[in-house]
């Protein structure tokens, strides 16, 4: 039984781009933002909303591949479409963008939409460790925060940083709480929410509004668990899925596989629990504790990047899942190269079953994919019989 409040949830997306529209009329700025490395507590602090302008939907691919190569990640050529064509609302009325280094395809679509509006860059370090790539990240925010101060004329002072950080860590912690409910077997929500309300939470233009939106379904669910009502029955086939980032328009193997009868009860990637596991430290010096956090991001573009091995082991034994499904879009090439390390990590030392699936936004394979999950679900089940 889905919840009630799941309606207001998707209701979000029509409400949001309405009070984008009339904040941005009233004077408010908006700050445009590409990842999960964006320090979205900094722009707070410059008085400013920040909105995630990831493209996931097919619709505008067509007309950004009349300046971007085919065989280009989606997820690029879909932010660049939206870009280019004015069909998103939060492109439209965003003031400034923020971009960053994360991979060579994002570099130079930045390049091309540097034109368009105005744009900083932030250098990411190639690595997550070590103190010299803490002091380079540091620096960087304090470079995004030299940008915003100049180019709106506002001052971004300590108080308001801190302040932006509380509120920040309180999204996080309700939302890790929703995701953390799926550890329960069986799982009260069902994969295509979660990513639904996890995707979504990056429009809040009102951020109080959503972390109470969040609360309320977190107890609504909490309600349905007392009375044994969960998304699916407790034999169904536990997944973690992992891999680049999905949200709406670009969810099919998430649909997929729980179409198939699978419980998807964990998502690891950016727009699920990365993003969501560390808090800020909200004793340190904000600047500091801002780096650390992001820097802590357990992204394919690092290396090495351990913390996302460290990630998946814990959250397959937190959730009990039954197998590992790792997603990666065609050309991306950091994720698709690590998931020979993720595959290894998860049959070896993890001893489950793992199945790597690259595919793009489109709808062309998805009776293929279909046939291969399946399968892959099939075996899942035959290996818990024979036990």
């Amino acid at each position: 039984m889905r919840p009630a409040i799941m309606e207001e949830v998707e209701a979000l997306r029509g409400i949001n781009s309405v009070k984008i529209k009339e904040a941005s009329e009233a004077g408010k700025k908006v700050v445009g933002m590409y990842c999960v490395f964006s320090p979205q507590e900094i722009a707070m602090a410059a008085d400013a909303i920040t909105v995630t302008l990831c493209g996931t939907k097919q619709e505008p691919i067509e007309e950004a591949e009349k300046e971007l190569p085919r065989n280009l990640c989606p997820l690029i050529k879909s932010s660049y479409g939206f870009a280019i064509t004015d069909k998103c609302p939060y492109f439209y009325f965003s003031d400034v963008l923020l971009a960053e280094t994360t991979c060579d395809g994002k570099k130079k679509m930045y390049e091309l939409m540097e034109k368009l509006k105005p744009m900083h860059i932030m250098n990411l370090p190639q690595t997550a460790t070590g103190e010299e790539a803490l002091v380079f990240w540091k620096n960087e925010m304090n470079r995004f925060k030299d940008y915003l101060e100049n180019q709106f004329g506002v001052q971004i002072t300590e108080e308001k940083l801190r302040a932006a950080i509380k509120l920040m860590n309180r999204e996080r912690v309700a939302m890790k709480k929703l995701h953390q409910l799926n550890a329960h077997k069986p799982a009260p929500i069902s994969g295509m929410d979660m990513m639904l309300a996890q995707w979504l939470k990056g429009f809040n233009v009102d951020k109080e509004a959503g972390i109470e939106l969040i609360e309320r379904l977190i107890k609504e669910v909490e309600v349905q668990m007392e009375k044994g009502i969960y998304a699916f029955d407790e034999n169904a086939p536990r997944i973690l899925l992992t891999g680049c980032p999905i949200g709406s328009g670009s969810e099919k193997v998430l649909k997929i596989l729980e179409e198939s009868g699978a419980s998807v009860v964990a998502l690891e990637n950016c727009t699920g629990y990365k993003g969501l596991d560390v808090l800020i430290d909200e004793e340190k010096e904000p600047i500091l504790a801002i780096a650390e956090k992001y820097l802590s991001t357990p992204c394919s573009c690092m290396i090495p990047n351990h913390g996302r091995l460290d990630l998946i082991e814990r959250l397959s034994k937190e959730y009990e899942v039954d197998g590992v499904v790792d997603l990666t879009w065609q050309a991306c090439h950091t994720y698709n190269i690590e998931s020979f390390t993720v595959k290894k990590f998860v049959k070896d030392t993890l001893n489950l079953p793992f199945i790597q699936v690259e595919t793009d936004y489109s709808d062309s394979d998805e009776g293929q994919l279909k046939v291969r999950l399946e399968a892959f679900l099939e075996s899942i089940s035959n290996c818990s019989l024979a036990e």
